[in-house]
């Protein structure tokens, strides 16, 4: 069709040529809005490739076909395969079993065999500090989702303060102009002026267009990591010259029968004003610095740094149920599947970033932000704690595990600790109240490392239930994972917690692990003046004598001068 309309005069091929352009100029320049589509196919592509091989030489064989028999039979058989395909692949979810196989097979494990102290304890849970975050701020402003990061040497809630997605013209004209950047550790954290970072951003996670993060990030792809690359989450921070970048956090599809993601690195959006020169370079190539997995270690601020997409990480969690074997989490066996285990859908879900020291582990890991999942047995009704995962939060091509099964050690997880805190404190209206967001709380205590759940009790609103409110003092309970006893602890003295969970378990410690005493003060010798019996008789007595003496003086001096 095109070549006739080519053929019928000038007037058609300087249409034609101009109609072509402009298609290339779009295909350039819309690229981020058709990225999906060939991601889409990247994910899918055995699976595309084997229905339209089945497709194609069925249909031709229903073409050669001269009865109508035998073209009932092939219709029926092709319909039989695709059905078979739909039932097998996505109703029984066994095309992301075999992606879920191939992540294990690929990813570097590393078995530990001591747990890691967990250090700079945050204290409000994400949804709280969300929350308070969207109390702080005006009706034409949204905040993103907070994500925990490291500043310098201390750990932050940031989030962007951005146009709200409620009105869209202040998307296509506004700027991103400041940044939430609050302590994790403290449990008054403030979004006041000091906490509230003046910043400008001419790209942002609501802005419209080609000022949106996503569309930025995708416009700098080239053509071949179109189709293997994606945008996830934004982290907000500091670069190692103390300017606020947006750190993008990048998943890379490997593989091709059944490909699986893998972290890609990041693209690093610096901050700036929204120009002329500045549209044009979006709407050309993107926006953003591309650094990779590789070249993250030469970035100071990227290294022991939460930049890794959850999505990948909940993946390599969820693939360690293949320790046992391929088979092993088929239904008629499961004798080690483990799955990551869903918190109400109101609540944040793992992985919980955790701040781990892994100094006195014996393993080259660094001590940081990581991703940490508590695995637990398949079953609804089990809830013991399988493994601990420990993914770096940096993209570092390890997982680190701890197996609590293999040890015997009888943990319970994650899922068991809401009904342990609500027991422990029945006079509560846990109507409106409930315990949330369960990580890890490691210590030494009495001699040992000693594994609690630290948790937090929100008040969630009965209009929203993503709206939480964990006030400025909130209740903070530790639950002992393995003596299943709940421990409430004041949140305004961090350093009494451990001395606290000593003095309502230590009875118990003792009687089951023989263990001596500990936290026991030093007593010290006081001085103790003899209690005097009568204080005014001796003063008298001491008074008289002393008149008695200047008397006697008296009449010797007489004498004395009476001789002379």
């Amino acid at each position: 069709m095109i070549k006739n309309y080519w053929n019928k005069g000038k007037k058609q091929k300087r249409i034609t040529i101009i109609f072509g352009l402009v298609l290339l100029f779009l295909l350039f320049v819309l690229r981020d809005d058709y990225q999906p589509a060939l991601l889409f196919v990247r994910k899918y592509i055995f699976i595309i490739l084997l229905s339209g091989i089945v497709l194609f030489f069925g249909l031709r064989k229903f073409r050669r076909s001269a009865s109508i028999g035998a073209r009932l039979t092939i219709l029926g058989l092709l319909l039989a395969f695709f059905g078979l395909l739909y039932i097998v692949g996505w109703h029984f979810r066994m095309y992301d079993y075999m992606k879920t196989y191939n992540v294990f097979n690929n990813l570097n494990r590393v078995e530990i065999n001591e747990l890691p102290l967990t250090q700079n304890e945050r204290i409000q849970p994400l949804r709280n500090v969300f929350s308070m975050a969207n109390e702080s701020v005006g009706e034409t402003k949204d905040v993103s989702l907070p994500h925990l990061v490291r500043i310098e040497n201390e750990n932050k809630w940031t989030m962007a303060i951005q146009p709200t997605e409620k009105y869209v013209w202040q998307g296509m004209t506004d700027n991103t102009e400041e940044v939430f950047a609050v302590s994790s550790t403290t449990p008054f954290p403030r979004f006041s002026s000091e906490n509230r970072i003046p910043v400008t951003f001419s790209i942002g996670e609501s802005l419209k267009f080609s000022r949106n993060t996503y569309n930025a990030v995708v416009q700098r792809f080239n053509f071949f990591k179109l189709f293997i690359m994606e945008p996830s989450d934004t982290y907000y921070m500091q670069n190692d010259s103390g300017q606020w970048v947006q750190v993008v956090s990048l998943i890379k599809w490997k593989g091709f029968l059944f490909p699986y993601p893998t972290f890609g690195g990041v693209m690093v959006i610096e901050n700036g004003e929204h120009d002329f020169k500045d549209y044009l370079e979006r709407i050309l190539i993107g926006k953003g610095t591309f650094i990779s997995p590789e070249n993250m270690k030469n970035y100071d601020y990227l290294t022991r740094q939460n930049t890794l997409a959850e999505k990948v990480s909940r993946l390599q969690a969820e693939s360690l149920k293949f320790l046992g074997g391929f088979s092993d989490p088929l239904p008629w066996n499961m004798e080690t599947a483990v799955k990551i285990p869903e918190m109400p859908k109101d609540q944040n879900q793992q992985p919980y970033v955790t701040d781990f020291d892994f100094s006195d582990t014996q393993s080259a890991a660094y001590s940081g932000l990581y991703h940490w999942f508590g695995l637990e047995p398949v079953g609804d009704e089990r809830t013991s704690l399988s493994f601990s995962v420990f993914v770096p939060a940096d993209g570092t091509d390890k997982l680190y595990y701890y197996n609590h099964a293999a040890k015997k050690q009888g943990y319970a997880g994650v899922s068991a600790m809401p009904l342990k805190v609500k027991e422990s404190r029945k006079e509560y209206d846990w109507t409106a109240n409930t315990p949330v967001e369960f990580r890890p709380y490691i210590k030494d205590i009495a001699g040992r490392k000693r594994m609690f759940f630290m948790g937090t009790v929100s008040s969630i609103s009965n209009e929203n239930a993503e709206q939480f409110d964990g006030s400025a003092t909130p209740d903070l309970v530790l639950i002992d994972s393995e003596y299943r006893d709940v421990v409430w602890i004041d949140v305004k003295h961090p350093s009494e917690w451990n001395k606290k969970v000593y003095d309502q378990l230590n009875e118990a410690w003792r009687s089951s692990e023989k263990i001596g005493y500990y936290f026991v003060e030093e007593s010290k010798t006081i001085d103790i003046m003899p209690e005097s019996t009568d204080t005014i008789a001796p003063v008298l007595r001491d008074s008289l004598k002393t008149n008695e003496i200047e008397r006697l003086q008296r009449q010797i001096d007489s004498l004395k001068s009476l001789n002379n």
